[in-house]
Parts: C-alpha cells; sequence; structure tokens
C-alpha cells in the first residue's frame, strides 16, 4: 500500500473540524453541566451523541484517505 501526500492532507484537515468540535461539544456540556447539575442526565447522552456525528466526520475523511 502506499501512501500519498494527498492522504495524508486528507485525514489532517478532515480530522481538525472534528477534533474542533468535539473539543467545543465537551467544553459547553461541561458548562451546562456546572450551572445546572441537575439536568446532567439530560446533557451527556446529547453531548455523546453530538461527539459520536463529529467522530463520524473524521472516520470518513480516514477512509477517503485509504481510497484515494
Amino acid at each position: 500500500m502506499e501512501f500519498t501526500l494527498s492522504g495524508g492532507l486528507i485525514v489532517a484537515i478532515g480530522g481538525l473540524g472534528p477534533a474542533l468540535g468535539i473539543g467545543l461539544i465537551g467544553a459547553k456540556a461541561m458548562e451546562a453541566i456546572g450551572r445546572n447539575p441537575e439536568a446532567s442526565g439530560r446533557i451527556l447522552p446529547a453531548m455523546l451523541l453530538g461527539m459520536a456525528f463529529a467522530e463520524a466526520i473524521a472516520i470518513y475523511s480516514l477512509i477517503l484517505a485509504f481510497i484515494g
């Protein structure tokens, strides 16, 4: 298998957005729990779902890097 510069760029750029998104999702969820600890049961599942969707975008870029 040969690795190219374009594959590396796809993974790097495709992982940057989801990484920032996951960081923001986690930060805002922790801020919300800090303000209203009783709502953590409703905040945490939504946070995990949002993180999973953001991570899926990074996985798509990894697949594109392997195909291309």
